[in-house]
């Protein structure tokens, strides 16, 4: 045999790989269409009546634009009966969540994205709802009042939230609870911003379900999406298949791999991260011949999934797969329906140099112990520079005393919406000295009592090193002017500061911030109802913040013409401002403004009393490089 032959088989198989990846992906559509149609030919007994019913309770989610003790604009208006629909416009009775469009992406505080991360993940934040009943989906309709089109993923889960969960020792999360995809779409434009029913055709499923989570991206919108209401229609008994339905091989669609599996089931997931199936092969031909560095560079473009698959295929690629520095940047976010224990196992011999980790959105419902976890930071947790655990909501004090103990080279934390953190636990923070980002937003960290420092104020005393913070909708700390001096204090290398909706920050500490954090780029007042322009502080902030990107004022009503012109004279580098809902600023001050900042991309004046139709059009053919946006009350 020539000795060639034995490197084409190689050659052959990864070409046989690629084309059959393509096929898969070009064929979706068709087979999906099949899929629809098997579904509507679903045919039930005239006793199984459907259940239609809307949500009875949001049991979690990752954001929000309301606060924490309102129901304005926050995700628990999902529950129950529209407020709204079919009306359209703004209305505070609505689901709203934090951001829209790329505007989050192009800010100071934006983060740089992970390797590896399949292109059909798009999902940016979350709401999960419960149902009075379980029953078999027959459809999920999500009532939209104002710039539709976020929804991109629709799962049910198998579990019972009203259930009693069952002995810890005889638990076995794969089999009493999983999660399967009843339809997803890749994020597509709506030009329309009017109400409408979404009712996406979904797919069947095998076992009755109460538990639905919405997934959204927001990137393609104008402004902000409002969900008013959730429908869940299903049977209450399991649909009986026509005899022409049953002829069908549901299976028949490809279901190996994650981005396109709707079945979310962990097994597959483990099986494909255990090395078990590794069988002996033929040689390797030349493909052995190829320097090691180029192998590990091929194989840098695959995802986790199809990495673990390669593993099985022969010795030496099981050694290149197996090889820690394919897994310094390690995203397993899009894997968190599937991701337990067990998954953690497999990787840890992989991940011992690991440096960037995303465990947002995983181990919730039992899925990840804290045992767990610890195991695995206690392997891979030394080289770790950056921590994603955003609606991590198996983390407690024991996981952060952890983290600060095994991980002594971490510069960034984002414990975004773990809103089940004791207040306590986050003082094992201050122990990361090399801190440069911390995200808090929805946590309940506290800042100060009469007996004792307590986390906020010991992380700023011993994080000097702080570049960006975020400190939104922390509803347990009392007197943000106290944090406003400690951070003018110690954080001197502060680039980005996230105030939003923080309850009671007055002139006073922004007078602090001003003075001692001079390289502030991006500032977020917005929803700070005790700042007044009549004080000098947003002109006091202009004067003394010469680098600012990013300046955030929304529904401040007492910002002014004074306060723009401060902007305007002193602020030329702004991107992005926000005054939503002021009275006080007019057309005149806005086109200094706008003249001035010559990289300004996103102005809003939403609820401007002053500034009108004709204004904004006229700014928009004056400016046409500025996205001005301007909603009006209904």
């Amino acid at each position: 045999m020539s000795p060639v032959f034995p490197m084409l088989t190689v050659l052959t198989m990864f070409y046989y790989l690629c084309l059959r990846r393509r096929a898969r992906t070009a064929a979706r559509g068709e087979m999906m269409n099949s899929h629809r149609a098997i579904e509507s030919n679903i045919r039930t007994s005239p006793l199984n009546a459907e259940v239609v019913q809307y949500a009875k309770e949001v049991v979690d989610f990752s954001s929000h634009y309301g606060s924490e003790n309102s129901m304005s604009y926050t995700m628990w208006n999902l529950a129950g009966v529209p407020n709204v629909f079919p009306s359209s416009g703004d209305f505070t009775q609505t689901a709203v969540f934090r951001t829209y469009g790329t505007w989050w992406d192009q800010c100071p505080s934006a983060s740089l994205p992970f390797k590896r991360t399949p292109p059909n993940f798009q999902s940016q934040d979350y709401v999960e709802l419960t149902f009075e009943q379980q029953v078999y989906p027959t459809a999920v309709h999500v009532l939209e009042t104002y710039h539709p089109g976020a929804v991109i993923r629709i799962l049910a889960c198998s579990a019972n939230p009203y259930s009693p969960s069952p002995p810890a020792e005889v638990r076995e999360v794969s089999f009493f609870s999983r999660w399967e995809i009843l339809w997803s779409e890749r994020p597509t434009k709506v030009n329309a911003s009017q109400a409408r029913q979404f009712k996406p055709c979904i797919k069947q499923i095998n076992f009755p379900t109460n538990l639905i989570r919405l997934e959204v991206n927001s990137s393609l919108l104008d402004y902000y999406t409002e969900l008013d209401a959730v429908v869940l229609h299903g049977m209450k008994d399991k649909p009986v298949l026509s005899l022409k339905t049953s002829l069908i091989d549901m299976n028949d669609l490809e279901d190996d791999d994650y981005e396109e599996n709707d079945d979310c089931g962990m097994d597959n997931l483990n099986k494909k991260l255990s090395s078990t199936a590794l069988r002996e092969g033929p040689n390797n031909g030349y493909f052995d011949k190829l320097p090691y560095e180029l192998i590990q560079l091929i194989l840098n473009h695959l995802t986790l999934p199809d990495l673990c698959r390669l593993a099985q295929t022969c010795k030496l690629l099981n050694q290149h797969c197996y090889d820690p520095l394919q897994y310094i940047h390690l995203n397993l976010q899009p894997y968190w329906a599937k991701l337990n224990d067990t998954s953690l196992e497999f990787l840890q011999a992989r991940c011992t140099l690991v440096q960037w980790l995303n465990l947002s959105w995983t181990g919730n419902r039992g899925f990840i112990s804290v045992a767990g976890f610890s195991r695995f930071l206690k392997v891979c947790g030394s080289e770790l520079v950056r921590l994603e655990l955003s609606c991590s909501h198996f983390l407690n004090e024991t996981c952060l005393e952890i983290i600060s103990e095994m991980c002594p080279h971490l510069q960034e934390l984002n414990l975004s919406s773990c809103d089940k953190l004791p207040p306590q636990a986050f003082n094992h923070i201050a122990k990361l000295c090399g801190l440069k980002r911390l995200v808090l937003y929805r946590t309940k960290v506290e800042e100060v009592s009469f007996t004792k420092q307590t986390a906020l104020l010991s992380i700023l005393n011993f994080c000097s090193e702080l570049q960006h913070l975020s400190l939104g909708s922390c509803v347990m700390i009392e007197d943000y002017d106290v944090i406003a001096s400690m951070i003018g204090a110690k954080c001197k290398k502060l680039r980005t500061l996230d105030l939003w909706r923080c309850k009671n920050i007055t002139e006073n500490g922004i007078a602090e911030l001003a003075s001692g954090c001079p390289l502030l780029e991006e500032l977020d007042l917005g929803w700070c109802p005790t700042l007044q322009s009549s004080t000098g502080c947003f002109a006091k902030l202009a004067r003394h913040l010469p680098n600012l990107q990013k300046l955030f004022l929304t529904a401040n009503r007492s910002v002014c013409d004074t306060d723009i012109e401060e902007l305007a004279c002193n602020c030329t580098r702004l991107r992005q401002l926000d005054i939503l809902g002021t009275r006080m600023v007019s057309p005149m001050s806005l086109r200094k403004l706008l003249e001035s900042c010559k990289d300004l991309s996103l102005l809003d004046v939403s609820f401007c009393s002053q500034i009108d139709n004709r204004a904004v059009l006229e700014f928009n053919g004056s400016f046409p490089n500025v996205f001005i946006k301007k909603s009006f009350t209904q």
